[in-house]
């Protein structure tokens, strides 16, 4: 953990297009994956993956779609029967801050992370007819961003890049 509480990840290799949501990718097996390394991040870090941080964090996997606040609240009621606006907001909170979770900040959402186990930016590529949210690595992209920011000598907090458009599914 660094002084700002954000897990400080190990470089991890190269994602392949196999990894991410495409045309041909079948999501049997995403939330149990998901799940398996949320366990593995919070035991290295130290930190408890409650019951409900974990309920939430299974639906959010549900699918690749982004889950909004407030529909995650109804959706996790039933499971948990005494959870409170605030409740729900801890738990984002804490999957925000263990990297298991991205913030889709123009659809005011919560995607699970596909590459959890190492530090990064991300590009996520929004379908506007499925609603399906994929999230690419694109270093070369990120690198020429850092570079140009470098010399605008702008200093960086988060950088996330979305865009709206249509999946290869959908085309």
């Amino acid at each position: 953990m660094t002084g700002g509480g954000l897990r400080v990840m190990p470089p991890k290799a190269e994602m392949t297009g196999s990894e991410c949501v495409s045309p041909t990718h079948v999501h049997c097996g995403c939330r149990e994956k998901a799940i398996h390394s949320a366990e593995q991040v919070c035991n290295q870090c130290g930190v408890r993956f409650t019951p409900i941080r974990r309920e939430v964090l299974k639906i959010i996997w549900e699918s690749h779609r982004a889950v909004k606040a407030h529909d995650l609240l109804d959706r996790i009621k039933p499971k948990v029967g005494t959870a409170k606006p605030a409740t729900d907001y801890r738990a984002l909170d804490f999957l925000l801050e263990q990297g298991l979770i991205h913030r889709v900040e123009s659809l005011n959402a919560f995607i699970g992370c596909s590459c959890s186990e190492r530090q990064h930016e991300q590009l996520l590529l929004i379908c506007i007819r499925c609603h399906e949210v994929e999230e690419r690595p694109c270093e070369r992209l990120m690198e020429a961003i850092a570079k140009e920011l470098e010399q605008a000598s702008f200093t960086m907090q988060r950088k996330a890049i979305e865009i709206h458009g249509i999946c290869g599914r959908c085309a």
